[in-house]
């Protein structure tokens, strides 16, 4: 299965990282946005900012990799913010009433 999931990085200051994600985050590509995010979380990072603008399916494995980096950033004392949820994945995340849990912002700041 050719599934394709491709990833920019940003830094906008040394305190904040920018993730944006490309593509659908199954149970195949759960893996890799795993292991982009993990650096992510460290003692300088006070921010980790996930844009899922080009995300337009999310399945529970995807769901369980952003709880991950949730549990991360608790760890660490940072934040955690998701942006720009397309509609199908805003309703994955209203219906297992993980928008109460996560920090979501419509866009990118």
């Amino acid at each position: 299965m050719d599934v394709k999931l491709t990833f920019e990085h940003e830094n906008r200051d040394t305190q904040t990282a920018l993730l944006r994600v490309h593509g659908d985050v199954t149970i195949h590509t759960s893996p890799r946005l795993r292991e982009e995010l993990k650096p992510l979380f460290s003692a300088s990072i006070k921010e980790v900012r996930v844009v899922l603008n080009d995300v337009d399916f999310m399945d529970s494995s995807g769901i369980a990799t952003l709880v991950e980096g949730l549990q991360w950033s608790r760890l660490t004392g940072g934040r955690f913010i998701l942006s720009g949820l397309s509609e199908n994945v805003r309703d994955v995340f209203e219906l297992a009433k993980l928008d109460t849990v996560f920090d979501i912002e419509d866009s990118a700041a």
